[in-house]
C-alpha cells in the first residue's frame, strides 16, 4: 500500500511543482526515474530546461508531505526525470 501511495504522492508533487499537470499525458515512475510524457513540444522544451530545479522541488515537496515514505524501497525519491 505504501508503493502505491508513494507514487500518487510524487504524480501529484510533479503537478505542482511543474505546473505543467495540464500538459502532462503520461506519467511513469521507476527505480526512481520520473518518465513525463507532454503533449507540447514547447511545454518539453522549457521543463527541460528547469529539470534540475525541478527535481530539487520535486524532492522538497515529497519530504514536506507526511505521507510520503522514504524508506519505501519501490517507491523512494526521485533520481532523475526524462521528459519526452
Amino acid at each position: 500500500m505504501t508503493t502505491g501511495l508513494n507514487t500518487h504522492l510524487v504524480f501529484k508533487a510533479w503537478d505542482e511543482v511543474s505546473g505543467a499537470g495540464a500538459y502532462t499525458l503520461k506519467r511513469y515512475l521507476r527505480s526512481g526515474t520520473l518518465y513525463i510524457t507532454t503533449k507540447s513540444s514547447v511545454v518539453r522544451s522549457r521543463l527541460e530546461a528547469q529539470k534540475p530545479a525541478l527535481l530539487e522541488m520535486l524532492n522538497d515537496r515529497l519530504a514536506m508531505d507526511d505521507l510520503f515514505e522514504p524508506e519505501d524501497r519501490n517507491v523512494s525519491w526521485v533520481k532523475d526525470i526524462v521528459l519526452r
